[in-house]
C-alpha cells in the first residue's frame, strides 16, 4: 500500500534550499547561538565531573572509567550517583590529553561542534518523520519533506533550552547520547530501504550497537529502542492501532496476525524488546543492583506525603518542562528545592496545568495512533521523550507541522506567517546567545538565577559559595543564611556557613550550625570534621576527638581529618598519637604538605632530630619544591650543625619564595652560628625589611652588630 505524498513541499513558506545548503544553514544557526560560550570557564557541575574527577588524569588507569560513575566515584560506593557514562568521561579525558591539562576552551568547542552536528542530523530525522522513504513488503513511503524538516531543524538548532547542554561542559552526556540516538534511529530506518535482506539485518544490528553506545554516554540512550519500535509500527507497517485493536477485540478475520509475522514486524519488535531487557539488566548489574540514593533536596516531590501528591507533582514538573519548550525565557541552572513549591492539596490552582498537559498529549497520541489520515499519523510519538534536549525535537516537529497546517489553510497570510517564523527564530537565537553568555562564568550563571528562582535555596547557596571562593566572605554569609532560611535542613549551606563563622571566630554559632547539620545528616563526614575543628578551638577536646572519629567512620579515606586529628593530639601533648594521625594522612594523600611539615616540626621540637631529618627528606622525594618542608628540614640540619647542607635547603626554599621573613631570619641565625657574619647581617636585614616585628630577629641582629663592632675594635 502506497501512502499519499505529504503537502509540505508546496505550501510551507520557506525559500528553496538544496539539502547541502539547508544543512550548512542549520549548522551556522546552531553555531551563532552558542559560539560565545567557547572561552567560558568550568562552571557548576563541571567542578565535580571534570576538575575534581581523577579519571581524567592520564596517570589514572584507563580501566577506572569503566568502574567509576560519571563523577569519578566507585559505583559500589554508597555515595555514588550511579550515573554510568564511561564514553562521555572518555571524551573528557581525550580533551585533557589534547590540551595538556584542564583548559576549558577545548571542552567547550567540542560541545558546540557536537550540537552543530546533531542539528544537521536533525534535518534527516525530521525528514523521515515527515514522510521519508521506507519499505514494508508491498509498498514504499514516498518523498522526503525538505522544507518541513529544514524548518524543524532550525528551531531545534536555536532553541534556548539547549544552552545548559551546550554551554555547560557536563551537558556533553546529553549531546553524545542525542548524537548516537539519532544515528541508531537513522540506521534502523535505513534497514527498510531497498530489498537487500542482508543489508537490513546489518542495519538492525548496527542500530542496536549504536543504542548501546548512546546508553554508555547517558542512560536515556536506551529509549531509542522504543522510538525505533514506534517508527516500525506507525511508519513502516502503517498500522492503525485503534483499528487493529477493534479487530482483535471483535475477533474479525481481517485482523490477520499472520501478516505481521510475514512482514517481520513481530520478530523485529521481539528483538528490540529482548535487547532492551538485556541492556537494562546489564545496567542494573553495573549499578550494583541498587538504585542511587536521593535526598529531599534533590527531588522534593519524591518525599511528598502520599503517592497521589507525588504523582500530581511529577506531572506538574512535566508541564513546567513543556512550558520551557514553549517559552524558554525563564531558565535556571537548577530547579530543585524551593524553586518550584510543591502542590500539597487539590485546591491549589496549579493542578490545572498537569491536566492541560495530558489533554494535549492524549490528543497527540490519539492522532498518532488512531487517525485515518496516514500523513497526520506521522507526528506525535517523539513528544514522549523525557530527556529535555531530545524532547525539544518533538516540540520542533509539532511546531513545523503547525506552520505547515497554517500555511495550507491561511494562504492569504503567507507573508505574515513567514515574518512570524523569522521573528520567532531570531528571538530564539538572541535568547540562546544571551543565555550562553550567562553560562560563561559561575558568577553570571548563579546571579542570573536569582531573578528566576528567588525562593530556591540552592541558588542562594551557589551564589554564596561563588562569593566565598572569590574572597568575599561577608557577602557570602548573607546568601548562606538565606539558603538556610529557605531550606532549614540544607546541611551543605549550614556546613559552609559554619566554616566562615569559624574563620571569623564566631565559634558558638558555628558549633550550633555544624551540630545541626550532623544531626540532620549523621553521615555528613565533612561537617563532622569541621565541627571537630570548632570544638577544638573551644577547648572541647573530648568532643572534638569524637567528631573527628565520626568523620573517619563515615569516610574511611579522609586525609584532612587525620591531619586535624593530629593537630588535636599535638595540642594535648600526645605526640605519638599526633605522629600516627599525620602518618595516616600522608599514606592516604602522599602530597599532604601540612601533615609532612607538622611531623618534621613535632620531631624537631621533641628532640628527635635524626628522625625529623629522615622524615623531611622522605617528604621532599614527593614534594621537592615545597618551601615549607625545605625550611623545616634546614632548621633540623642547622641544629645538628650540618651547616653546609642546611644552607642549601634554606637557599632552595628562598629560590621558591624569597619573601618569607622567617626563612631569611633562620638562615641568618645559621650563618651567625657558622661564623659567616656578613652573610648573617645581610639576611637579618632582609628579614627585618620584610617583617620589622619578626620575633627574636631584632635581638639577634643587635647581638650580631655588637659582635661585629667588637671585631672591628680588635682589628
Amino acid at each position: 500500500m502506497l501512502l499519499s505524498e505529504p503537502y509540505w513541499d508546496h505550501h510551507i513558506p520557506l525559500p528553496k534550499l538544496g539539502p547541502l545548503h539547508s544543512r550548512l544553514v542549520t549548522a551556522f544557526v546552531a553555531l551563532i547561538c552558542f559560539i560565545n560560550s567557547y572561552d567560558g570557564d568550568f562552571v557548576f557541575d563541571d567542578s565535580e565531573a571534570i576538575i575534581n574527577n581523577k579519571d581524567l588524569n592520564p596517570d589514572s588507569p584507563l580501566s577506572n572509567i569503566w568502574k567509576n560513575d560519571f563523577w569519578g566515584s566507585n559505583l559500589s560506593s554508597n555515595s555514588s550517583h550511579k550515573s554510568y557514562r564511561p564514553l562521555t568521561v572518555l571524551t573528557f579525558r581525550i580533551n585533557y590529553l589534547l590540551a595538556g591539562g584542564l583548559y576549558p576552551v577545548g571542552f567547550h568547542m567540542l560541545n558546540i561542534t557536537l550540537h552543530c552536528l546533531i542539528s544537521v542530523f536533525m534535518v534527516d530525522v525530521f525528514a523521515i518523520l515527515f514522510g521519508g522513504p521506507a519499505q514494508c513488503g508491498r509498498g514504499v513511503i514516498l518523498n522526503l519533506s525538505p522544507k518541513a524538516s529544514f524548518l524543524a531543524a532550525l528551531f531545534f538548532a536555536a532553541h534556548p533550552v539547549h544552552t545548559e547542554s551546550v554551554a555547560g561542559i557536563v551537558g556533553r552526556a546529553d549531546l553524545l547520547c542525542a548524537l548516537f540516538f539519532q544515528l541508531s534511529f537513522l540506521v534502523y530506518c535505513k534497514s527498510f530501504q531497498g530489498g537487500d535482506k542482508k543489508l537490513s539485518v546489518l542495519c538492525i544490528i548496527g542500530s542496536i550497537l549504536l543504542c548501546a553506545v548512546a546508553m554508555l554516554c547517558k542512560e536515556q540512550g536506551i529509549t531509542v529502542l522504543g522510538v525505533n519500535a514506534a517508527y516500525d509500527i506507525l511508519f513502516v507497517c502503517n498500522l492503525n492501532i485503534y483499528e487493529l485493536g477493534q479487530r482483535l477485540l471483535s475477533r474479525r478475520k481481517s485482523a490477520d496476525i499472520g501478516e505481521l509475522v510475514r512482514n517481520g514486524l513481530l520478530m523485529r519488535l521481539a528483538i528490540l524488546f529482548l535487547v532492551g531487557s538485556f541492556l537494562l539488566y546489564a545496567r542494573w548489574r553495573i549499578m550494583g543492583t541498587g538504585p542511587p540514593s536521593f535526598t529531599e533536596v534533590d527531588n522534593p516531590a519524591s518525599f511528598a506525603e502520599n503517592i497521589l501528591l507525588r504523582i500530581v507533582n511529577y506531572n506538574y514538573y512535566y508541564s513546567l518542562n513543556a512550558w520551557l519548550l514553549l517559552c524558554p525565557w525563564w531558565l535556571c541552572f537548577d530547579w530543585s528545592m524551593g524553586c518550584v513549591p510543591l502542590i500539597k492539596s487539590a485546591s491549589d490552582w496549579r493542578i490545572i496545568w498537569p491536566l492541560v498537559l495530558w489533554c494535549c498529549l492524549i490528543g497527540l497520541v490519539s492522532q498518532a495512533l488512531c487517525s485515518q489520515d496516514s500523513n497526520t499519523r506521522r507526528v506525535g510519538f517523539v513528544i514522549a521523550e523525557r530527556v529535555l534536549y531530545l524532547s525539544s525535537a518533538g516540540y520542533c516537529l509539532i511546531l513545523a507541522y503547525a506552520v505547515g497546517y497554517c500555511s495550507l489553510h491561511w494562504r492569504k497570510h503567507k507573508r505574515l506567517l513567514r515574518a512570524a517564523m523569522l521573528m520567532l527564530l531570531c528571538v530564539n537565537v538572541a535568547r540562546s546567545a544571551q543565555r550562553s553568555q550567562q553560562w560563561r562564568s559561575e558568577e553570571s550563571l548563579f546571579t542570573s538565577a536569582l531573578s528566576v528562582c528567588p525562593l530556591n535555596a540552592k541558588v542562594h547557596y551557589n551564589v554564596g559559595k561563588n562569593l566565598a571562593d572569590r574572597g568575599n566572605q561577608s557577602a557570602a554569609v548573607k546568601y548562606y543564611r538565606e539558603a538556610v532560611r529557605f531550606h532549614p535542613k540544607y546541611v551543605h549551606a549550614m556546613n559552609n556557613l559554619g566554616n566562615i563563622l569559624k574563620e571569623r571566630n564566631e565559634l558558638q554559632e558555628a558549633e550550633g550550625l555544624l551540630s545541626a547539620a550532623v544531626y540532620i545528616q549523621p553521615d555528613f563526614a565533612a561537617a563532622w570534621m569541621n565541627l571537630g575543628i570548632v570544638q577544638n578551638s573551644l577547648k572541647k577536646f573530648e568532643a572534638a576527638e569524637r567528631s573527628y572519629w565520626n568523620a573517619i567512620k563515615f569516610r574511611k579515606k579522609y586525609p584532612d581529618c587525620y591531619y586535624n586529628l593530629g593537630r588535636l593530639y599535638a595540642d594535648l601533648n600526645r605526640s605519638v598519637d599526633a605522629l600516627n594521625a599525620w602518618k595516616n594522612a600522608t599514606m592516604l594523600k602522599p602530597d599532604h604538605s601540612l601533615a609532612w611539615n607538622n611531623m618534621v616540626i613535632l620531631l624537631d621540637n621533641t628532640g628527635n632530630l635524626a628522625q625529623a631529618e629522615l622524615t623531611g627528606k622522605e617528604a621532599l622525594k614527593i614534594l621537592p619544591k615545597d618551601h615549607t618542608i625545605l625550611f623545616s628540614l634546614a632548621n633540623v640540619l642547622g641544629k645538628q650543625e650540618k651547616y653546609k647542607e642546611s644552607e642549601g635547603f634554606f637557599l632552595n626554599a628562598l629560590k621558591i619564595n624569597s619573601n618569607v621573613a622567617s626563612c631569611h631570619g633562620n638562615l641568618a641565625v645559621l650563618y651567625h652560628r657558622w661564623g659567616k657574619l656578613q652573610l648573617a647581617k645581610k639576611h637579618y636585614e632582609l628579614s627585618l625589611r620584610l617583617d620589622p616585628n619578626a620575633p627574636g630577629t631584632k635581638e639577634n641582629y643587635n647581638m650580631l652588630k655588637r659582635k661585629l663592632e667588637q671585631q672591628h675594635k680588635t682589628v
